[in-house]
Formats: C-alpha cells, sequence, structure tokens
C-alpha cells in the first residue's frame, strides 16, 4: 500500500514538472495549417480561461483566419482596426502570396514577428500581444497591439530631491526603458531581453553601455539571470537575491533606484541596470559600500554641497550602527570616561529603572523599529501622524512610568534619526539590523566588544565582492585616481575619468579642453582683473 502511494505521488510530481514545461515543450510543436485543428487544439490549453478570445473571421470570401489575444492585455480598438482590414484582401492571390502581403503592407500595426511553433505563439499571445493564423498556413503573425492599463510617470516617493529631475519609473517595462533612452540618447546603449520564470514568464532588460562597459561583467550577469529556474519573478528583489555574490551578507550588494537620472549616470559609468516587468525599482550592478553615501543630488548642487552632505552622511552613518552600544558599553563598564556631573544625571535618572542598560536599549530600539514599521504600512494619511507622535506618547510614557531613563530616549532618537540620514533604505536596514549584536556585545565585554565587532564588520565587507569587485573599492583595494568622487566630491571639471575599480573598457569621462576650462577661465579672470588694477 505505501509503495502503491509513493508511486502515485512520483507521478503526480512528474506530471507536474511537465506542466510547468509544458510551454518549452511547445516550442518543438509546429502550427497546423488547419484554422479548426488550431483553435480546437488552443481551446483545449485555455479552457476554464474567461480573457481568452479566438475570433473568427474570413479574410476574403473562402480563407477562414482567428485572431486570438487575451482580453485585458491588448488594445481591443487596434485589434478591431487591424480586423477590418485583413478583411479586404484580394482572394485571387495565394496563401503565401496572401501572408507576404499581410506583413508587408495590410496591417497598420508597427511591431511584427512571425513564428511557426505554439510555445513562441503562445508567449506573445501572454505577454498581450495579438496573434493572427490563416488557414491553409503554418505562419503565425505576432501584432504587437498591447495595451493593458499602467501608472504614469510621476516623481519617486523613495528617492525624493530638492534639485533633479521629478520624474520616475513605472511598472511598465517598455516606459522604463524610454526614461532611460530619453536620457542616454545612443545607439550604443543596449537593451538586452531576457525572460524569466516558469508560470509568470516575466520580461526582463539587461541595460548597459557597448563599448564602455567590461563585455565579462555582461556575461556574468546574463548569465546568472539565465539560470534563475523559479516559478515566477513579481518584482527586482527576486533576481537581485539570486544573482548576488553572497546571500547570507547584511550589506546588499545591488544596487536599486526609482531614479532614472541615476541610473543613466551608473551606466554612464561603466555599471549594468537591470529593468524587470512589473515594478518601477531597477537593480544597478555591482555596487561598492560607498554607494551608501552617494545620492542622485550630490551631482547637481555645487561639490562643496555636496562634499559636507556626505560627510553628515558618514558621521551620521557611525552614529546610527554605534551610538546605543556605546551608550551601553559606557554606562556599564566605563564610568569614568564620563564626566561628572553628566554621569550623575544618567545615574540619578537610572535609579528607578529596573532593568539593565542592555535590556532598556532593546525594549525602546524594538519599540522604535515598530513604530516605523507601522508608519509605512498604515495608510498615508495617517501612517506619519502614528509614527511620530506614537515615538512621541510611548517614548514619554515609558519614562514617567521608569521603564526606560530619558537619557535612553534621547539615544535611541537620535540613533533612529541617523538611519534616516542615508539615501539608499536597503544600506539603513543593514545598518540597522548590525545595530543590534553590537548592542550585545557591547554589554558582554564594553568597548573591547564594539571594537571586535567592528572589525568582524569591516572584516566581512573587506572579502566581499559584488560580481567580481572589491566591496570597499576604491579605499580597498586603495585607488587614488578613484577618491575624487567618494566622501570627498572633486568639481566636474576634475572628475575627468571613470572609477577604474569598475573595470570600463573607456575610462575617459570628458575631453581635456573641457576638463581645463575652469581652470583657463579662472586664470582669464584674474588677468583681466590685474589689468583693470593696473589701469587704475
Amino acid at each position: 500500500m505505501g509503495i502503491r502511494r509513493q508511486r502515485h505521488r512520483e507521478k503526480q510530481q512528474q506530471q507536474h514538472v511537465d506542466d510547468r514545461l509544458f510551454l518549452e515543450a511547445l516550442k518543438k510543436c509546429t502550427i497546423s495549417d488547419s484554422a479548426e485543428e488550431n483553435k480546437t487544439f488552443l481551446n483545449d490549453i485555455f479552457k476554464d480561461s474567461s480573457d481568452f478570445v479566438i475570433r473568427d473571421f474570413q479574410l476574403d470570401d473562402r480563407t477562414d483566419a482567428l485572431l486570438i489575444y487575451i482580453d485585458g492585455l491588448a488594445k481591443t480598438d487596434s485589434v478591431d482596426l487591424a480586423m477590418k482590414t485583413l478583411m479586404f484582401l484580394d482572394h485571387h492571390q495565394s496563401i503565401e502570396e496572401q501572408m507576404k502581403r499581410i506583413k508587408s503592407s495590410i496591417l497598420p500595426v508597427t511591431q511584427l514577428a512571425d513564428t511557426d511553433n505554439y510555445g513562441d505563439m503562445l508567449s506573445h499571445v501572454l505577454s498581450g500581444d495579438s496573434v493572427l493564423l490563416v488557414n491553409g498556413s503554418r505562419l503565425a503573425i505576432a501584432l504587437g497591439l498591447r495595451g493593458s492599463e499602467h501608472r504614469s510617470v510621476s516623481e519617486p516617493e523613495t528617492e525624493s530631491v530638492i534639485r533633479g529631475p521629478r520624474e520616475g519609473f513605472t511598472e511598465n517595462l517598455r516606459t522604463n526603458t524610454s526614461l532611460i533612452r530619453r536620457k542616454i540618447k545612443s545607439p550604443n546603449l543596449k537593451m538586452q531581453p531576457l525572460v524569466v520564470g516558469r508560470e509568470t514568464n516575466t520580461n526582463v532588460v539587461v541595460s548597459y553601455i557597448h563599448g564602455l562597459v567590461d563585455p565579462q561583467l555582461v556575461e556574468e550577469i546574463v548569465s546568472r539571470i539565465q539560470k534563475i529556474d523559479i516559478d515566477g519573478i513579481f518584482e527586482s528583489g527576486y533576481i537581485e537575491e539570486l544573482i548576488q555574490d553572497n546571500g547570507y551578507s547584511p550589506f546588499p550588494q545591488v544596487q536599486y533606484s526609482e531614479r532614472p537620472d541615476t541610473v543613466s549616470a551608473a551606466l554612464l559609468e561603466g555599471r549594468i541596470a537591470i529593468l524587470v516587468d512589473g515594478t518601477p525599482f531597477v537593480l544597478i550592478a555591482p555596487t561598492v559600500f560607498f554607494h551608501w553615501l552617494q545620492a542622485s543630488e550630490d551631482y547637481y548642487e555645487r561639490f562643496m554641497t555636496a562634499t559636507l552632505l556626505r560627510m553628515l552622511r558618514l558621521v551620521f552613518l557611525f552614529v546610527a550602527l554605534l551610538a546605543p552600544a556605546i551608550y551601553i558599553a559606557v554606562t556599564t563598564f566605563h564610568q569614568e570616561m564620563i564626566p561628572t556631573n553628566l554621569l550623575l544625571s544618567i545615574a540619578a535618572s537610572r535609579e528607578p529603572i529596573p532593568f539593565p542598560a542592555v535590556i532598556e536599549a532593546l525594549i525602546m530600539e524594538i519599540a522604535f523599529e515598530a513604530l516605523r514599521e507601522a508608519g509605512i504600512r498604515l495608510p498615508r494619511t495617517i501612517g506619519q501622524a502614528v509614527s511620530i507622535l506614537g515615538a512621541l506618547v510611548v517614548g514619554q510614557a515609558a519614562v514617567q512610568a521608569g521603564i526606560v531613563s530619558a537619557a535612553m530616549v534621547i539615544v535611541v532618537s537620535v540613533t533612529g534619526i541617523a538611519s534616516f540620514t542615508l539615501p539608499r533604505y536597503n544600506a539603513a536596514i543593514s545598518i540597522r539590523t548590525l545595530r543590534f549584536p553590537l548592542m550585545i556585545m557591547a554589554s558582554i565585554f564594553g568597548l573591547l566588544g564594539i571594537v571586535i565587532g567592528v572589525m568582524m564588520i569591516v572584516g566581512h565587507m573587506a572579502r566581499l565582492r559584488s560580481f567580481g569587485i572589491p566591496y570597499l573599492s576604491p579605499v580597498g583595494p586603495l585607488s587614488v585616481t578613484d577618491l575624487k568622487d567618494v566622501v570627498i566630491r572633486v568639481p566636474w571639471w576634475n572628475m575627468d575619468k571613470r572609477p577604474d575599480f569598475l573595470g570600463a573598457t573607456d575610462r575617459s569621462r570628458m575631453s581635456e579642453s573641457t576638463a581645463d576650462k575652469s581652470g583657463s577661465q579662472q586664470n582669464e579672470t584674474g588677468a583681466g582683473d590685474n589689468d583693470e588694477s593696473d589701469r587704475k
């Protein structure tokens, strides 16, 4: 009895695998030249599918034809126009002549493709195209008449700026590729198409600039994506997690952005963009640690302002990572480091607290993270109010109830504010995650535990790679020429070379005349001022 059940289960599993590979197997099946057979075959495949439409009509008085599409994915008014146009063919021509004329001059469609197998034909139908089948021909013509509803281009919500473009990516793949094309008007910008997902057949585009990017990097990324064998891809995060070098690292090894200008700038550096249909977030690879500190607005403001902001972000990155741990270590093991007046104030505020500093910090950090998550998940109209008022009410109530001290509320608040200064959301999550083990190590070993924890983090980052690029580049290994755009951003006329660690085949970013232009203008201005003073 057990053996029979096992065989039945194995048979079901094999049938399940066969169903998953059904579309791939259909690519070996040639389309029939009988319209009736094709109709029967397709109706059997799409049984119980109310949105699948097969429209029977005649090209002339004697030739039957089928127009196949998915209701809701195809643009029905364009389908009606194409069908109306096809009804006025010359019935004296042969089937081959009719098919040739349909593709060359009859159909009012800009995008046409033909296929002779069911697998490719159904891929077109499920992607939103309409397919024409003519009785007597084994050729199917796919009409690019996609018309599904999609969100219009609007300002990105996750990467807002004061100065810069206000347009952001949408969930439509072709809209996103067009936004990049508007930024980079070059035939060297390539858009390599891929399809990922057994059931979803999600369209993916790998974008790069030919002649600038490292060809081996393109091959590596395309190879990793092609090896993905999964049921479905609904967001770029699926691909990010499946192609990264180290899946157990807390640090993001692939950057994502909702801004076309950020993606275009990355492409011009010699990096690669991965666009996924159905999501406004575009992946950028490779990425390094110092990309965390860089925002698109840094390149639109003057270099002095951008440098100041980056230094501020770097300082607050360490505050977000280490502030609670340092407070726990100093108040628990190293009280002699605190000035006397401050120590007495902290001791007085902690006197009624029944918990040690580490428990107190964990309570507040977890409460703060819960309030932040609630503010994100709640409707936008009340989310911000709940997160702000919740933090104020909970913090004040906790202090009055004697659960936590006022000093701890201040430390946790400053830490939370510091984590918001990072322009990359996934980088801020990594810092928030690493904060907790550092707090525990500080409660056990004091400042020595913090030093050990930081050394372990830096050692892990030194070993980490993003598609073969060291994660601490260009600091480790050191590349002096690339330090112009790390923490300090030099003026644009000094950033005449692309980053060396990315391996771009063409490192020149601007001509020598443009790079020397500012200095020459300054000299000319100085000379003019001297002449004017001499005349006076």
